[in-house]
């Protein structure tokens, strides 16, 4: 079978890489198309996947063109590939390509406010895969899973921490540490939302100095940043990222991939935003792993709660085992569901 995976953001290539490694490894052909956006490429050739590259546009205006220039694009990919299915995050230009070629396309989504893509995606493509916990009714497309779609990487059959990267920080696992990061909300589906909502420097500046009389605190960030802050950026490679949140005390940010990814690792997490995400609630509701706060005064207040208890990260490993206990490998799942398709459109 082939199979073309389309990718337009670089949390898809974590979404599906074991994916693509588990096809490949049964003889299936994968080819992969991504749009150059964010750090994508950095991320894909991390892992050393091969791909094909296509346009990001940003502003609204300029994606609307987009989707011309992307189906072009991507429509002349399918032609050379003839893939048998498509599979994406929920993008609309696999979505309109596979039904140009008369091709089955699997959408694997887990964003309701994603009101544009599932707009321009959803007419074209054949099934849309969300975790149970999603809060929309995509209709008869729709089938729903016991599980995260960040358990397609950081379930434990995937993941297993590794320390080495407190010995490149220069930290010991005994190290309390706070992982902050602040994100650009250029998205289709951030406008409107507001986060940290830092008007300057100074503010955002208070905030960490406040954070770090709790532990060290490291920042990633979407958005530039002045030479004070750039020192409390990361630096680790792609492949350490997850380790580092796995050892860290906290993650506090207004990434919510980031937020759950931290939350399934077994540490507390705090989402600031006035949006909310399902599968973000049903982690703070069902396992009181995550927080999904409006602002960053109540967030702040959140945070020294939770990091005032000397045994919290403790406590948030116990309550990560009874979520892996009731959460299926979303990978294996995954998988199955490609090859399978169309006989096992149920779960």
């Amino acid at each position: 079978m082939k199979v073309l995976v389309d990718m337009g953001h670089p949390t898809d290539v974590n979404l599906f890489r074991n994916v693509i490694w588990d096809l490949e490894s049964k003889g299936h052909l994968v080819r992969i198309a991504a749009r150059n956006k964010e750090n994508v490429t950095a991320v894909l050739d991390g892992y050393n996947f091969e791909y094909d590259l296509g346009m990001h546009y940003r502003h609204l205006y300029a994606k609307a063109y987009g989707v011309i220039v992307n189906d072009i694009w991507l429509y002349r990919i399918t032609k050379k590939f003839n893939p048998d299915i498509f599979i994406s995050s929920g993008s609309p230009y696999s979505a309109q390509v596979s039904k140009i070629f008369r091709k089955p396309h699997i959408a694997f989504t887990n964003t309701e406010r994603a009101n544009l893509a599932i707009r321009l995606m959803l007419p074209f493509t054949d099934v849309v895969c969300t975790p149970s916990c999603f809060k929309r009714d995509l209709g008869p497309k729709q089938v729903r899973f016991n599980g995260y779609y960040e358990l397609a990487y950081l379930h434990p059959n995937y993941f297993k921490p590794n320390p080495a990267v407190l010995e490149k920080l220069n930290l010991d696992k005994d190290d309390r540490y706070i992982l902050l990061r602040f994100s650009s909300l250029t998205s289709h589906h951030d406008i409107g939302v507001k986060g940290f909502d830092f008007k300057t420097r100074e503010e955002m500046m208070e905030f960490i100095n406040k954070i770090e009389d709790y532990g060290q605190v490291f920042l990633t960030s979407e958005i530039p940043l002045t030479k004070e802050l750039e020192r409390y950026r990361i630096n680790v490679p792609i492949k350490d990222f997850h380790n580092f949140v796995y050892f860290a005390t906290m993650y506090i940010g207004e990434g919510a991939k980031t937020a759950s990814e931290a939350a399934v690792l077994g540490v507390p997490s705090i989402y600031v935003s006035t949006t909310r995400r399902g599968y973000l609630d049903e982690l703070e509701e069902r396992y009181d792993l995550a927080y999904t706060i409006k602002n960053r005064e109540q967030a702040f207040e959140k945070a020294v709660e939770l990091l005032e208890d000397e045994h919290v990260k403790k406590k948030w490993q116990e309550k990560r085992k009874k979520m892996l206990n009731e959460k299926i490998d979303t990978t294996k799942f995954m998988v199955e569901f490609i090859e399978n398709y169309p006989a096992n459109t149920s779960i």
